[in-house]
């Protein structure tokens, strides 16, 4: 068994290695809440790119209060239609190559598409979301689903749409606005600035394009390419390795939530970490109470994923994304100065704002504190693109979106799958289902419970996936996750192959 950098009771007598692997961690911390380089040498051994490790206030950004006077983050239709109508006298400064239209979904027949201007350097692609945005990978403990992608797979994309983020802009854009298409926009947006694209050459339109721009519609696109992929440019030369940021600290990782968490389920107010919960009061709960007030006949309603228990982290405070948009205006955000009072613990005409672990509004000054660095989730980082748009992008608050969320969260537990073997074994370090940890409801039963692929339940580390990305950025390795340390894990007594 391998020692790790999370303390486990269990393994008491591994304080002394663990103790000089913690402090390697606050190293690689260090850098990120300061400004570090690294130099990154070309096949000749030149300089090619000078790294520079962002914070996750660095990385952050501070939308106007009007958001027509935004030209990057989050945009409207006015500023997107004045672009269309003249690309090259209207395209904001420092940009000199195309506008290139990401469409997570359609309109209407015959206003699918964001009618593109090619002559002008305007073009409308339509997204396959689920290829291109997400992949699975391991954290170095397990399998986890919905990732970020890996440094090859955002090669790719690049390569096939022709995009340069260094000239080009790249704007994220629903044809129909609605929920989950701005989840898509988010992961858009979450993954070319976790890969390094500049702030100031990538928006997302708010709301949807249909309610704010029908007349730009038509039936007609540079590509939809789920129709087909032939009418792709497939002519990109552009890789993250040219991309002189490393953004890598907008993901959190198991590794840096289990470092955040409070022994107890509150929120502390001077730990400098606010814990944002982006799913409804019943998940949150674990069905001890619905987001009508109202408790659930079955608290197994709550449950997602096949997962082995329900809850949350310790000191998470839980407010639904759908606070965050107005479906009367096609889904888009509504005004700074509400989205800012819920962060001040304030609670909007309907009642809403931020609940605690007593499952009471925490109140107006008992939210948010100044200088707080921003963790957020859901079940799967879909719902919390949405909150961490509102905190990161419009709001200016150090943001980072915990990636593999509550299907994460609820894998690391001891707790008996439908295969009769436990997800994890009980001394493995990486478990959840402890009160220090998790206020949690254990499944009711093992055949509620998916099985899932545990990797090496005794990893050292579960950055994996940070790892192998900062090292594809800086030309070395394939860009894959996969395993927790340097030698081979031992046989996992609770093997789940599902």
């Amino acid at each position: 068994m391998k020692p790790t950098r999370i303390w486990s009771d269990t393994q008491w007598m591994r304080g002394l290695i663990i103790g000089m692997l913690a402090a390697s961690t606050m190293l690689v911390g260090a850098c990120r809440d300061n400004a570090a380089h690294d130099l990154v040498l070309n096949a000749a051994g030149t300089a090619a790119t000078v790294i520079t490790v962002d914070s996750p206030a660095a990385i952050a950004q501070e939308s106007a209060a009007d958001y027509n006077n935004n030209v990057n983050g989050l945009i409207t239709a006015k500023t997107l239609k004045s672009w269309i109508d003249d690309w090259p006298a209207n395209r904001p400064a420092g940009i000199t190559g195309r506008l290139v239209i990401l469409q997570i979904n359609n309109g209407p027949t015959g206003q699918e598409y964001i009618t593109p201007h090619p002559a002008t350097g305007v073009v409308t692609y339509s997204v396959v979301d689920t290829s291109r945005l997400i992949e699975t990978r391991s954290d170095g403990v397990a399998q986890i689903k919905a990732m970020v992608p890996d440094g090859p797979t955002m090669d790719r994309f690049f390569h096939d749409y022709g995009i340069d983020p260094t000239k080009d802009m790249l704007v994220w854009v629903m044809g129909t606005g609605g929920y989950l298409p701005n989840m898509w926009m988010g992961r858009g947006w979450y993954m070319m600035r976790y890969w390094g694209v500049p702030k100031t050459h990538l928006a997302l339109l708010d709301g949807g394009a249909f309610y704010g721009m029908p007349s730009y519609m038509g039936g007609t696109a540079s590509c939809d390419e789920n129709v087909s992929t032939s009418c792709l440019p497939d002519n990109g030369t552009f890789s993250v390795r040219n991309l002189p940021e490393d953004n890598t600290a907008l993901q959190a990782t198991l590794e840096d939530m289990m470092h955040i968490v409070r022994p107890t389920d509150v929120n502390d107010l001077h730990d400098g970490v606010f814990i944002w919960d982006a799913r409804n009061i019943g998940q949150y709960s674990a069905g001890l109470i619905d987001e009508s007030g109202g408790v659930p006949a079955n608290y197994m309603t709550e449950f997602q994923n096949g997962g082995s228990q329900q809850g949350h982290p310790n000191g998470a405070l839980d407010l639904n994304f759908t606070n965050m948009l107005d479906s009367a205006t096609g889904y888009s955000y509504k005004p700074k100065s509400e989205l800012q009072a819920y962060l001040d613990g304030r609670v909007d005409a309907n009642g809403k704002g931020f609940t605690d672990g007593t499952l009471q509004p925490v109140g107006p000054g008992r939210a948010y504190q100044s200088g707080d660095t921003v963790y957020t989730y859901c079940e799967t980082t879909f719902r919390a693109m949405i909150t961490g748009i509102v905190s990161g992008v419009i709001l200016d608050k150090p943001t980072r979106f915990y990636d593999g969320a509550m299907y994460e969260w609820h894998t690391m537990s001891n707790i008996v799958a439908k295969n009769g073997l436990p997800l994890l074994p009980i001394d493995s370090p990486w478990r959840t289902d402890l009160t220090n940890r998790s206020y949690f409801r254990p499944a009711d039963s093992a055949a509620a419970v998916t099985t899932r692929v545990i990797t090496d339940p005794y990893a050292i580390s579960a950055d994996a996936i940070v790892r192998a990305d900062q090292e594809y950025k800086r030309g070395v390795g394939g860009g894959s996750s996969s395993g927790g340390g340097a030698l081979p894990p031992p046989p996992n007594p609770c093997a789940n192959a599902g």
